[in-house]
């Protein structure tokens, strides 16, 4: 598995260039905003660990031109900005995930896996099409969320969530695979944290035309309201 990791800070370049290399994943450096596109365009990572606080241009404009230009390699952003204006304007500009610095370092590994998973299961279909559930849209070449034209502001976890429902919409997915999903290798979160995220998310679906629905004994459901 090969990694484009896009960050400035040196000690965070070695860090996770020797952890993660020992867990089997091609750790290539970029420290520089101006030069992250071409490296990237040159590699065709897998995934790509982008940091937003870059010297020379900015991680939501290297974001923004390699979508532009077509390149649909997942993206993880890592940044100490922790906002949810910040996250809102990053999976505008076609991130996949978000991880806040500081970060758990088997976190880190989990979110990436997830994200190539994502990607080779995809197909190509999945990087062009719009996935539509009552209200709600989802944007597979950006990972967004919108309802009508506007993005639908929820957190990360919330977002995993939907996304994972409205894959597969009308069709029951078990609590054991969102919980997979959502906190991928959070091994010391309690399973029933789950719940928390399915009745923020529900509320938060009030007024989209988009019903979040618990199916006992087999998870829980997408569908649009009638």
């Amino acid at each position: 598995m090969k990694l484009l990791l896009v960050e400035d800070d040196p000690s965070m370049q070695l860090t996770l260039q020797r952890t993660l290399g020992r867990r089997h994943i091609d750790v290539r450096i970029c420290g520089d905003g101006a030069q992250a596109l071409t490296q990237w365009r040159a590699i065709e990572p897998d995934v790509v660990a982008l940091d937003l606080s870059l010297p020379n241009v900015d991680g939501l404009q290297v974001l923004a031109q390699a979508r532009a230009e077509g390149l649909r390699t997942p993206v993880l952003l890592l940044t100490a900005r922790g906002t949810v204006g910040d996250r809102i304007m990053g999976l505008n500009a076609g991130a996949d995930d978000y991880l806040p610095k500081p970060f758990d370092l088997d976190e880190l590994e989990a979110r990436i896996r997830a994200l190539r998973r994502r990607s080779q299961s995809a197909g190509p279909e999945a990087a062009i099409n719009p996935m539509e559930v009552g209200g709600l849209r989802f944007e597979p070449d950006n990972g967004a969320i919108y309802h009508r034209a506007e993005l639908l502001e929820v957190t990360p976890r919330e977002l995993a969530l939907l996304k994972a429902l409205m894959m597969k919409p009308g069709h029951a997915v078990t609590k054991e695979r969102l919980f997979e999903l959502v906190f991928p290798g959070e091994s010391e979160v309690q399973y029933e944290a789950i719940e928390v995220v399915v009745y923020r998310l529900r509320k938060k679906l009030v007024g989209t035309g988009t019903v979040l629905m618990t199916m006992r004994g087999l998870g829980y459901l997408l569908r649009a309201e009638t």
